[in-house]
């Protein structure tokens, strides 16, 4: 059985992959969808044209696997598509947010995406994809957004390096580093506060993003960078040196 299987299912990105992936992968028999809020997952019953199963998972708690580890034993499906789009961020200093929230960041933007990777890893056969959700704040360090942006940058490290390490089996990895995108995100990333006035100009339509990223992991791209700014910043952040632009960053917030 050929399956996709989706972090992040009941909102945002990892939603409207689970739409995307059910209208424009044929071949995909079923996708299983991974996401904590079960009343959200409950949401995609009978709105895509393919079998949804559910998986009500916290990522960051132990055990929290344990269902899926489970269920790949049991089914022993060939994963076609692995689409890490589970995360959350906070803003504001560190001292601010507080370290069970850092914490917290840091389990689920990294070392979960780790654990499964490697766990769906076995079930994946040549000519397999996966992508992997991390943020144009991968680019640089970015004060006032510290924990996320490390999080991040270690999701395109990792993801570029297991591309390396999988050329050899066929299977494709691509890190997804959109820029701001217009999902729920920054509802709880911002606490009530307001996005950057300049950060607003950038903000991506979800669909697009989503569209874009799966188009660029089945063509074996390493990287996914949407739309013409954040590939300029992209190719900023590796010319000019962190230190200048994290300057540029520090005095904008003390502006506003």
């Amino acid at each position: 059985m050929k399956i996709a299987i989706v972090t992040g299912a009941s909102s945002g990105m990892g939603r409207e992959m689970v739409f995307e992936i059910a209208d424009r992968f044929g071949g995909i028999e079923e996708i299983w969808a991974i996401a904590r809020r079960e009343e959200r997952l409950k949401e995609l019953d009978g709105k895509v044209p393919v079998r949804v199963r559910l998986f009500p998972l916290d990522l960051t708690a132990p055990g929290g696997l344990s269902l899926l580890e489970e269920a790949l034993k049991k089914q022993q499906p060939d994963v076609k598509l692995l689409i890490n789009a589970a995360g959350f961020g906070r803003t504001g200093a560190a001292e601010e947010i507080g370290w069970k929230t850092s914490s917290r960041m840091v389990r689920l933007n990294a070392e979960a995406l780790t654990a499964v990777t490697e766990l769906v890893l076995p079930y994946m056969s040549e000519n397999s994809r996966i992508l992997q959700f991390a943020s144009a704040a991968a680019f640089l360090p970015q004060p006032g957004f510290a924990v996320y942006a490390a999080t991040k940058a270690y999701v395109l490290s990792y993801s570029r390096a297991l591309n390396a390490e999988l050329s050899g089996r066929g299977i494709f990895v691509t890190a997804v580093c959109p820029g701001p995108v217009d999902t729920e995100f920054f509802d709880g990333a911002l606490r009530g506060g307001t996005l950057a006035p300049y950060k607003k100009l950038f903000i991506a339509n979800a669909k697009k993003t989503v569209r874009k990223a799966l188009k660029d992991g089945m063509a074996g791209k390493e990287i996914s960078v949407p739309g013409i700014s954040m590939k300029a910043f992209f190719l900023l952040c590796r010319l000019v040196p962190h230190c200048i632009l994290m300057k540029c960053i520090t005095w904008e917030k003390k502006e506003r």
